[in-house]
């Protein structure tokens, strides 16, 4: 059965910690007959403490590409039409944001999309580009197969036009958003969370620099890759308690949205290995998805 997949997030690092896991399980259940591929929406300039902006956003977009081949996934910045990559910090739903989108999307006709959530609830922490991909991949979903929607900016020849595969729209957990997170598929990630801390473990300008100096996420510096596999272990089972679960497996969680296609419970549940949700859960994922479905 082959497969696309493809992940739109912020950050460099963004990835790793939502949905490395799946993309993982994956590439070994399907080998060649996956394409996975990650879109990191801003430049990654502004997240250190003493390295300059032109610096740091060489170093992570060097580090993504190791952690890629670890992966074997593709990887590419978002660009706007002129060819500007957005600037980290400052990303917003704009029409060139929804029109470098729409071409992505449309050029990759991924089967799955994986993004951040969006808040329902003001207290909520976010992260102004966590929310800015969120905001843009829903308002942009419907365009997906309207082929003359961003024409302007990318111009074809508009007297012929195909259509286009509209993917199904999960979003991932997202750290900054503590209380807000929900899920209706729990992924049991434990026989490749090794691959997911060598994964992150590329991050080294993360992992070793800002992270323990911006102290978000009670990380510190490890001492080795047996140390940050411990520490990351201990991030995921925090995330976990905070989801109501309780095990100590290591998981990935989603939540399905109507922005894309509306799938069916029978190929969620067919292309998702490892489902631990409890049938709670997926009652009312079906339910959901009934209402949905029309």
């Amino acid at each position: 059965m082959a497969m696309k997949v493809l992940c739109v997030h912020a950050h460099f690092d963004d990835f790793e910690l939502t949905a490395g896991g799946i993309f993982t399980l994956w590439r070994q259940q399907l080998g060649d007959e996956l394409r996975a591929k990650v879109v990191i929406c801003t430049d990654g300039e502004a997240g250190h403490h003493e390295r300059p902006r032109e610096e740091t956003g060489r170093l992570r977009l060097r580090e993504q590409e190791a952690s890629a081949e670890i992966g074997q996934y593709e990887m590419e910045q978002l660009r706007y039409p002129s060819g500007e990559v957005p600037r980290e910090a400052c990303l917003q739903a704009s029409p060139l944001f929804l029109a470098a989108l729409w071409k992505t999307i449309r050029d990759f006709e991924p089967d799955y999309l994986f993004c951040p959530p969006l808040p329902t609830d003001p207290l909520a922490g976010i992260h102004v580009d966590h929310v800015a991909v969120a905001d843009a991949v829903r308002k942009v979903a419907y365009m997906v197969n309207v082929p003359h929607a961003f024409t302007p900016e990318y111009p074809v020849d508009e007297t012929s036009s195909r259509s286009c595969k509209v993917p199904v729209v999960l979003n991932v957990y997202d750290s900054y958003m503590a209380g807000e997170n929900a899920c209706d598929l729990v992924v049991d990630i434990e026989e490749v969370f090794d691959t997911v801390c060598r994964m992150a473990y590329c991050h080294q300008t993360q992992i070793m620099e800002w992270l323990p100096w911006v102290g978000r996420h009670r990380m510190a510096k490890p001492a080795s890759l047996e140390e940050w596999r411990e520490s990351l272990r201990q991030r995921f089972l925090r995330e976990q308690a905070m989801l109501g679960l309780k095990t100590e497996r290591i998981i990935e969680a989603f939540t399905v949205t109507a922005w894309g296609s509306v799938p069916t419970e029978e190929a969620l549940l067919r292309d998702f290995p490892n489902v631990l949700s409890a049938e709670s859960d997926l009652a009312r994922l079906r339910d959901r998805l009934k209402r949905w479905g029309g």
